[in-house]
């Protein structure tokens, strides 16, 4: 297995969506990919590859027990960078959750053109993407596409083995409760249904899948949640209504995407799954900007949630009119900062 320690100092604008704000995670697994425990020495041999493995006897190793290995940047020179990198490193195994980048730094990662539905994944496309942006990544991300009838609701072990086992990276897995066919709002998948619990078999064996895969996941549910061309926004599931559901001072239609996103991962705690980290993923832009598709409207809670989000996107085709991703996000940044009262972590 490959060392999980390409990190980079600087982002890449993508055509989807920057991500670029998360760390450099560690290798734990077993299920998936075998041979590594939670141990120091086997975190050290992850790290930074073979022949740094302290006695049993020794005490936990530090970063200082093997600096000429960790050249995290590949600059040739191992400094103060390097140091902050393998200690976030090693915090994150052991929370097994994503830890924030050190002080001034950021991390680079992408969706690496996986195809027009997210989930051609494959290691040539990583290497592909990580030539052109002349840098590595972290993580890749990709959908999990729930069709119906047929896969429904499965963890995509295939894709998490190619971009775990075979690439050396994070996999950034998107659920996505949509058909093929784009039907608004979709036939199968309401957030009522999720709220009820229609799902909670499936859901639970995708559960046990990704507890069972013991490595680190990064996962999110119903990506751009306050988009109307996705059929999880508010617009398909109760739009302005109050009354048809919870609170009658809150907007139905957003109160439900919040309930039945709170409803997965209080199930997957259930199950005492431990190696993900969720993420609430947002536009920059309410569509349409109305009372009842606002975007802190959607979020599940501090108590639920790890990192924030956010899409800002750039022209999708030639000739289309844009704007700079420095005024998008000046434009966007106070609701965004908004919705986390915590002040969670962001990726862009």
């Amino acid at each position: 297995m490959r060392p999980l320690h390409m990190i980079c100092k600087c982002y890449s604008i993508l055509v989807i969506a920057v991500w670029a704000a998360f760390w450099e995670p560690v290798a734990l697994g077993e299920d998936i990919c075998g041979g590594l425990q939670g141990d120091p020495a086997a975190l050290i041999e992850c790290l930074s590859g073979p022949g740094v493995t302290p006695a049993p006897n020794d005490p936990p190793p530090t970063a200082t027990d093997c600096l000429e290995e960790l050249d995290y940047d590949l600059d040739g020179d191992v400094d103060l960078y390097d140091f902050a990198v393998f200690q976030c490193a090693y915090v994150s195994a052991r929370q097994r959750k994503l830890a924030p980048p050190p002080d001034g730094q950021i991390y680079h990662a992408a969706f690496p053109d996986f195809g027009g539905w997210e989930d051609q994944v494959s290691v040539a496309r990583i290497e592909e993407f990580e030539t052109l942006a002349g840098k590595p990544i972290v993580w890749a991300y990709f959908s999990n596409n729930w069709w119906r009838p047929s896969p429904g609701i499965q963890f995509p072990t295939a894709e998490v083995e190619q971009i775990y086992c075979e690439a050396g990276r994070i996999p950034f897995i998107r659920m996505m409760p949509r058909n093929q066919d784009e039907l608004l709002p979709d036939p199968d998948y309401s957030m009522q249904a999720f709220i009820d619990g229609t799902f909670d078999a499936e859901l639970t064996q995708w559960a046990l899948d990704a507890k069972a895969a013991d490595i680190p996941l990064v996962v999110e549910f119903g990506t751009e949640c306050n988009g109307s061309w996705f059929p999880w926004n508010a617009q398909w599931n109760g739009r302005h209504n109050k009354t048809q559901y919870g609170d009658p001072n809150e907007y139905d239609g957003m109160e439900r995407f919040r309930d039945a996103y709170r409803h997965i991962i209080d199930l997957f705690r259930s199950l005492e799954v431990d190696n993900i980290t969720w993420v609430f993923h947002v536009d920059a832009y309410n569509d349409p900007d109305a009372p009842w598709n606002q975007m802190t409207g959607y979020y599940p809670g501090d108590e639920y949630i790890d990192w924030i989000g956010v899409s800002a996107y750039g022209p999708q085709e030639p000739g289309e009119g844009w704007w700079l991703f420095s005024d998008v996000l000046n434009d966007r940044w106070s609701e965004i900062t908004s919705i986390s009262a915590e002040g969670k972590p962001i990726a862009i």
